[in-house]
């Protein structure tokens, strides 16, 4: 299996966004989201990347999209973040952010992870961001769901050059694989300069 790489800019995103969304709740299914999203939430969320300065850097086996990475000026998601960023003196304008990345399972360990950090930095940089960020799911080490597998991702990023941001945690709620309802998870994040 090789791996071909498509990057989509602006408005250009909405041609894939149905795959993206399928993509991301199949993937997000498993650990650290266990994420039991649907497509209507899917389609509102991606939606917003379908503009302006965004990218998403997407993967594929012949025609079928199999992982893909977005990412958008951070500044785009200060409604989201600014309560998690209110301790830092980081100015939101500076930083790109890379939002999530998502790979079918069977299509790790090629070389994707760097292809979407790379990808995604490359377009920051052409654009004269100073920073990247991303954030991760923080998770107990000991939750009953965690797979017994399972690597945390860590080492790649820190041989990245990200570090986390200590005390910058953003808190978003969905709903757990077979929960009735949302609960709160935090989300730490981590940033390089460019």
């Amino acid at each position: 299996m090789s791996l071909s790489f498509r990057d989509y800019t602006g408005e250009a995103i909405a041609e894939v966004v149905e795959d993206l969304a399928r993509l991301r709740i199949a993937v997000f299914r498993d650990w650290p989201y266990l994420y039991d999203g649907d497509l209507d939430y899917e389609r509102g969320y991606l939606g917003r990347y379908a503009r302006g300065d965004s990218i998403l850097v997407a993967a594929f086996d012949g025609e079928r999209m199999v992982g893909a990475s977005t990412g958008m000026p951070l500044s785009d998601h200060a409604d989201d973040f600014a309560d998690a960023f209110s301790s830092q003196n980081i100015d939101f304008k500076d930083v790109f952010y890379c939002a999530e990345s998502v790979l079918l399972s069977e299509f790790r360990g090629q070389g994707a992870g760097h292809a979407f950090f790379d990808r995604r930095e490359a377009h920051a940089k052409r654009l004269g961001f100073t920073f990247s960020t991303f954030c991760s799911v923080v998770r107990p080490l000991d939750h009953p769901k965690r797979l017994d597998h399972y690597q945390p991702l860590d080492p790649f990023w820190r041989k990245r050059g990200y570090a986390p941001l200590e005390g910058v945690i953003a808190r978003f709620d969905w709903r757990d694989i077979g929960d009735d309802s949302q609960t709160e998870k935090p989300l730490q994040f981590w940033m390089k300069r460019l």
